[in-house]
């Protein structure tokens, strides 16, 4: 789709004879992986957010208008079970998120938080102009996480205000519950 829609543009735009010279140049625009991603994104959607096993990242760059959403949802023993994402950008952003979802999947979250843009733009063979999409995907899966770590913390945390602690005495078995109202 992508191939298509510049090999249309350019080569529309352009005489017959230079047509036949931009087909080499068209096809080093983007290299094959990030066509790949683009064309195909893997795990493209939405997870339900307020799921205290889902963790959502949200990043922009406002220097290109790049947004990256990536979602993962995190089974008892603490790996990566699933993953999501919605990208607003161009073609290599697109590819860095897809390509994202792909690589930490099945990861636990201390593997998943060691992934480096640079191995992200090394694998999709991005050029240097293109670098800050990778960022977007190595700070899209921190963001995920630390918003899954915060969830956790939150529901471990019983006393905080809008829970309710209900104990049962073993001796009597009277039962007491105690609300936590919320903060105002």
């Amino acid at each position: 789709m992508l191939r298509a829609s510049l090999t249309k543009t350019v080569l529309n735009a352009a005489p017959r004879a230079s047509r036949i010279a931009a087909r080499p140049v068209l096809a080093r625009g983007y290299h094959e992986k990030v066509i790949s991603h683009y064309e195909q994104p893997r795990n493209v959607g939405s997870l339900p957010k307020n799921d205290v096993d889902v963790g959502t990242g949200l990043v922009g760059a406002p220097a290109c208008g790049d947004v990256m959403k990536l979602q993962i949802r995190v089974d008892e023993s603490g790996i990566i079970s699933d993953v999501k994402f919605k990208t607003f950008g161009c073609g290599s952003a697109i590819a860095s998120s897809s390509y994202m979802t792909e690589r930490v999947k099945g990861l636990s979250l201390e593997e998943a938080e060691k992934i480096k843009n640079t191995e992200i733009a090394k694998e999709l063979c991005l050029p240097p102009v293109k670098l800050h999409c990778s960022m977007l995907a190595e700070d899209a899966i921190r963001s995920a996480i630390r918003d899954y770590r915060s969830k956790r913390a939150t529901a471990s945390n019983p006393k905080q205000a809008g829970f309710i602690d209900v104990t049962q005495s073993a001796v009597t078995g009277e039962t007491t519950a105690t609300a936590h109202a919320p903060s105002a």
